[in-house]
């Protein structure tokens, strides 16, 4: 008999896990109904009957109360507007990137002119930038060329727009980098 190597997948949870119906298994609950008029304490068995009675399903919607809430609702309708909800809040929710820059010891004007149009649109976008600089072969003896290059870059953007130092320049083998951002 041969045994899987590969562990079985699952689905990700949604973030939307409210007990339902007969997943409610708490005593006494306190409820509210499908108007949002709030009925007080009772046992959970009589709050499920009166749901069923008026074709509405018991959700608990808060938990950690005392003795938990739960409401008389439609729950696949619920249930769609949270994820409506957290959709949108996921959109909200503005990623910064990390966009490179790769400068050589021995770029051209123009490419570094082409360099600084890139970064200032990076920068506008709201991403950080990382600027680096392999060296290769004999420019790792010349380190402070490198050094030198990424420096002048950084003082030429900073003439045209704040701009804030997130990592100085700083060596990591044989790459040398820093990490801006708008200020």
């Amino acid at each position: 008999m041969r045994i899987s190597r590969h562990p079985r997948r699952f689905q990700k949870p949604t973030g939307i896990n409210f007990r339902v119906n007969e997943g409610i298994n708490i005593p006494e609950i306190q409820v509210i109904d499908e108007t949002g008029k709030f009925l007080g304490s009772m046992p959970t068995r009589q709050a499920l009957d009166m749901a069923e009675e008026r074709g509405y399903d018991l959700v608990e919607v808060n938990p950690t109360a005392k003795p938990p809430v739960a409401k008389l609702l439609n729950f696949g309708q619920f249930k769609y507007e949270k994820e409506k909800e957290l959709k949108k809040q996921k959109l909200a929710v503005k990623q910064i990137e990390i966009k490179g820059i790769r400068l050589s010891t021995r770029i051209g004007a123009h490419d570094l002119e082409l360099r600084k149009k890139q970064s200032l649109q990076f920068l506008t976008d709201g991403n950080k930038i990382k600027i680096e600089i392999i060296l290769k072969g004999r420019e790792r003896q010349h380190s402070y060329l490198a050094f030198k290059t990424i420096n002048d870059f950084i003082s030429q953007l900073k003439q045209t727009m704040e701009i804030n130092i997130e990592q100085p320049t700083i060596a990591q083998g044989n790459k040398i980098g820093a990490l801006i951002g708008k200020a």
